[in-house]
């Protein structure tokens, strides 16, 4: 997110100056690799880049590659970056990764290369997810182009730019259900998959992208001890809404990483905030009965996460309290409480315990564990297996459009 954020940022300043400049996009990987499909970066003609394909290895080759693109408006091209074979340490760009990287590189100077730019910046400013389906390789005979995209909005709105109208149907289908399936799980969903259709007379690759909008984390409490959990949430992209009820606290001076500041008590919720089920909550004012007020009001919202600083014997009483007063929370609702917050990472500082929260929350986004990778069993990228078990049921299907267009993944 905060990757897009920037690009963004970027893009609109070289518009503005009238430099020339082109995006390149992961578009297909296998085996091990740094970055997933999906991975932008911005390269300008005057050596800047803003985000990253890879972790620093394939980036300078990348740029230069993009020279001609830029100056003399070329066409878009896909470059295979294969690190599988020990002769690549010697020969090639010496990464020694193990796995294949596809990058779709395209001039920015037309408005339909310019179009998924704006696409994901109204996705993040509309608060909404939308889906983004680019052709990256095509073989036989169709009119389908590289870097030809079709554009599916939040309101179902689409923009087709896949010429070949066969294969735009089926692709709108996919990204129907890609789009359709992230909403019904509030994210949750895979950002990407890379989907191979049969044509009449060819065959063609499209990467099917779900673009999220922000996490709006929600930070209650505006102490010393808030201040690194904001910057450490706006440091992955999210957007931080601080509350607290105290006027001296809640300043731009204190906080001036966070998008809104909201003075309001507890009781007060209502009128400023609406619930949605992608937010996530933090909860540190340090105040029992306010604690026990936003309990109250966070605990039957639809919140994907709601985490309350302390030990786990004062929620244990907050919890018993609350039902003395009457409100009995639910076992759904209990699930998405997490106290004591954070993941077990050995932090007491102010800023350790930050990352710890943030950590968690991602984890949550992710439906990880957040244990170490080296004891996970498997790919470290749920992606993989969340495409596999797609592409097994689309096989099971026989899914077919109207006899001429059948997807090859499996």
């Amino acid at each position: 997110m905060r990757e897009f954020q920037d690009i963004i940022k970027a893009f609109k300043q070289v518009a503005n100056d009238g430099r020339c400049s082109a995006l390149a996009t992961v578009v297909k990987t296998k085996g091990s690799v740094y970055r997933r499909p999906g991975a932008r970066m911005l390269l300008v003609e005057d050596g800047q880049t803003i985000g990253s394909i890879s972790g620093g290895c394939l980036e300078g080759d990348v740029f230069e590659r993009s020279q001609p693109l830029m100056f003399y408006s070329g066409k878009p091209v896909v470059v295979q970056y294969d690190t599988t074979s020990s002769e690549d340490i010697v020969w090639g760009l010496g990464l020694g990764c193990n796995g294949v990287v596809d990058v779709l590189i395209e001039p920015l100077n037309d408005a339909s290369a310019r179009s998924q730019i704006e696409f994901i910046a109204d996705c993040l400013h509309q608060g909404q997810p939308g889906a983004i389906a680019t052709v990256f390789r095509v073989e036989g005979e169709t009119c389908a182009s590289i870097a030809s995209r079709l554009l599916l909005k939040p309101d179902g709105t689409v923009v087709d730019g896949i010429e070949d109208r066969q294969l735009a149907r089926c692709v709108l289908e996919d990204a129907r259900r890609m789009l359709l399936g992230a909403q019904l799980s509030n994210g949750n969903a895979t950002r990407s998959q890379v989907q191979s259709y049969r044509l009449p007379n060819g065959a063609a690759e499209v990467l099917i992208e779900v673009i999220q909008p922000l996490v709006p984390l929600l930070v209650f409490g505006a102490g010393h001890d808030a201040i690194p959990v904001v910057e450490c949430a706006k440091q992955l992209g999210w957007h931080v809404t601080l509350i607290d009820h105290r006027p001296g606290y809640t300043t731009r001076d204190r906080f001036p990483l966070a998008d809104e500041i909201i003075l309001s008590e507890p009781e007060n919720l209502q009128a400023h905030l609406t619930w949605n089920p992608r937010m996530v909550a933090v909860v540190m004012t340090h105040n029992y009965l306010r604690d026990q007020a936003l309990l109250r009001s966070l605990l039957p919202s639809p919140l994907r996460y709601v985490g309350i600083l302390g030990p786990k014997s004062r929620t244990q009483r907050l919890l018993q309290d609350l039902q003395a007063d009457g409100f009995i929370p639910t076992a759904a609702q209990l699930h998405r409480l997490y106290s004591p917050i954070g993941l077990d990472i050995g932090a007491d500082a102010p800023e350790a315990i930050a990352l710890a929260i943030v950590a968690e929350i991602q984890a949550v986004l992710a439906d990880r564990s957040g244990g170490a990778l080296r004891e996970r069993i498997g790919s470290i990228h749920s992606e993989e297996l969340i495409q596999k078990a797609e592409g097994r049921r689309q096989k099971a299907e026989g899914k077919n459009m109207n006899g001429a267009l059948t997807p090859l993944n499996s």
